[in-house]
């Protein structure tokens, strides 16, 4: 088989927009807009047709560039009433209340508030308590050490 016995595998591109008898006179384009006239391939990536594009309606990126927000501690507090399910001499801090199930989440800082009375003769270690909290601890025997913030 010579060179020029070899089947045509690549059709000819078909010449448009030469005339009726080639591919009509629109060309495949429609009839008028944007699309159709001549040059007009691409419009470049984000154009909106003439419409404000995304970008340029979004608020614009002011103020501090910070990645994370300074977190503001907030102790999580805790009743009075939850600390009756512990027993007479136990001593209570935040990884004995994580324990019991008080504290669902890793938090910093724990505030014991006034609820029912307490029953049982507790140490208490938070890092804050309400006035009334710690009276009803006292009255019940036990006492009250403050943690320090780190």
């Amino acid at each position: 088989m010579q060179l020029h016995q070899l089947p045509k595998i690549v059709k000819r591109k078909k010449r448009v927009g030469r005339g009726i008898g080639s591919r009509g006179a629109k060309s495949g384009r429609g009839m008028k807009g944007q699309r159709s006239r001549a040059g007009a391939a691409r419009s470049r990536a984000g154009f909106e047709g003439g419409q404000t594009p995304l970008y340029m309606r979004l608020p614009k990126g002011r103020g501090t560039k910070q990645r994370f927000r300074s977190r503001v501690v907030k102790p999580i507090s805790i009743s009075t009433t939850a600390l009756n399910q512990f027993k007479d001499g136990d001593i209570v801090g935040p990884g004995q209340l994580r324990k019991a199930g008080l504290l669902d989440t890793r938090s910093d800082m724990v505030k014991i508030v006034k609820g029912a009375a307490v029953t049982t003769k507790l140490t208490v270690r938070v890092h804050a308590i309400s006035e009334g909290a710690q009276k009803a601890i006292t009255d019940a025997g036990g006492k009250v050490e403050l943690i320090e913030k780190q």
